[in-house]
């Protein structure tokens, strides 16, 4: 499967399952388009006719290049076979490690942002503090399921983490204390809306996350219309300060500005720019996840201002990284030499079953998006997983698992998408949320121009 597209004055040609990349001419395009669907004989008197005043382009020049069209298909480059079809299926099955955790250590927030999934904090349920000892015991129940598995990953989340810091300081103490013992090594990431911020925490963060994310929706009047104060009150002047003082004292260690987009400005573009010239260099910007009825949810009319948000972006970034002050766009991170394996691409991200979000109580959940939905609770960090039967629903997720997804060319890059947003859209984690995988395309039409574009400078 192939899949062509026009994007900021290149022909792109993605080949689906070898990944290659082609940038090619007018000619080419045309050819490669028709290659499969008209014979050469029908090609050569369609590109002469639409070609005709263009005294360069002979019948020769299109023969050559039906001839290159057939060595790279030869080549396993153009048209190549899928064949991880059953990969998907036996990886999943086979796979009962468990690597990474998300652990809510407080579920309650100093922020009433009004889109908040979570409800600001709380998930539906009671507000609450993760103990000692709940997270000791996720921490020892990670250790217990991850087999020889060396690196894993415990991302300190909420609500707001930093309301529980002492616990916080004192899991990571603890997982420091035993990593060698088991032969693992821990890599923390903690999430935060930076109201609690202050220098001891700053340089705490810097020495024991691997990453760090940021919340910040990007210009002022944005920000403070989501993401207030329970007085009514904006958080922007409060933490842009703090922020920018957390990212000049990491050292060029990880991190990520995260901000979250709305009907309210679909020129979300303008939101990322803002952040760039506060100095932040690595960012993200993600769709609303909210009701249909909601007056911040994304809608049909904004699906092709969002599409030119999204290649404004690309052709500014390529702009200032060429300028000498580029920025990086979480979703634009794509490596087409030696990007994630197979098994990465077809499973997905293992929501479920080599990931689970812990509650302060310490019951498992998939992810931190189905926290509080007792169909999907898992089990608990001091029994493991009792409720196979939806462990088994994850198991099955992965690129081929809906038939919508199976002659999708971005499908390698998607890895069947997200199990919440399709489970919130439809129903079911089997479904397919059909506007996110909207979004999802042309992000990554965005992401593999702007490589093609680096490629030819």
């Amino acid at each position: 499967m192939v899949h062509c597209y026009k994007l900021n004055g290149y022909n792109i040609v993605l080949d689906t399952c070898s990944g290659s990349v082609h940038s090619v001419d007018e000619v080419a395009y045309d050819i490669i388009e028709m290659y499969k669907t008209h014979s050469a004989e029908e090609i050569t008197e369609f590109v002469l006719d639409k070609y005709k005043d263009q005294p360069d382009v002979t019948a020769d020049e299109v023969k050559e290049c039906l001839n290159d069209v057939a060595e790279l298909e030869k080549q396993g480059k153009l048209y190549s076979e899928d064949v991880y079809e059953n990969l998907a299926i036996d990886f999943k099955n086979n796979s009962n490690v468990v690597k990474a955790m998300c652990l809510h250590v407080a579920h309650t927030c100093n922020l009433n942002c009004s889109y908040c999934f979570a409800s600001q904090g709380k998930y539906q349920g009671d507000r609450a503090l993760m103990s000692f000892e709940v997270g000791k015991q996720a921490f020892d129940f990670l250790i217990a399921n991850s087999g020889t598995r060396k690196n894993l990953e415990v991302d300190f989340f909420g609500g707001e983490p930093l309301m529980n810091w002492e616990v916080v300081k004192q899991l990571v103490e603890y997982a420091r204390s035993v990593e060698k013992q088991h032969n693992k090594n821990f890599r923390f990431t903690l999430t935060t809306n930076g109201v609690l911020l202050d220098d001891e925490i700053i340089d705490y963060l810097n020495k024991e996350m691997c990453n760090v994310v940021l919340s910040l929706d990007g210009r002022q009047s944005i920000h403070d219309h989501f993401r207030k104060y329970y007085n009514g009150k904006g958080s922007y002047e409060d933490i842009v300060p703090k922020f920018q003082r957390l990212v000049e004292k990491r050292g060029g260690k990880d991190y990520y500005m995260r901000g979250t987009f709305t009907h309210n400005n679909v020129d979300f573009t303008e939101d990322i720019f803002h952040m760039a010239d506060l100095g932040f260099k690595e960012l993200s910007m993600e769709p609303v996840v909210c009701a249909p009825g909601d007056p911040y949810a994304l809608t049909e009319a904004d699906l092709p201002k969002l599409f030119e948000q999204y290649e404004k972006l690309a052709v500014e970034m390529i702009k200032r990284k060429k300028a000498g002050n580029g920025f990086t766009f979480y979703h634009y991170m794509i490596d087409l030499t030696e990007g994630p394996c197979i098994y990465k691409r077809i499973t997905g991200c293992g929501s479920g079953t080599e990931y689970m979000a812990v509650t302060p109580w310490g019951e498992l959940y998939p992810c931190h998006q189905f926290v509080g939905d007792p169909k999907y609770s898992l089990g608990d960090v001091w029994k493991g997983v009792t409720n196979k039967a939806a462990q088994d629903e994850f198991r099955s997720c992965n690129a081929y698992a809906r038939p919508e997804c199976k002659d999708c060319w971005a499908k390698l890059y998607c890895s069947g998408g997200c199990a919440a947003n399709s489970y919130h859209a439809t129903g079911k984690i089997s479904g397919v949320y059909e506007y996110g995988c909207e979004l999802f395309k042309k992000r990554m039409e965005c992401a593999v121009m702007i490589k093609v574009a680096e490629a030819d400078q």
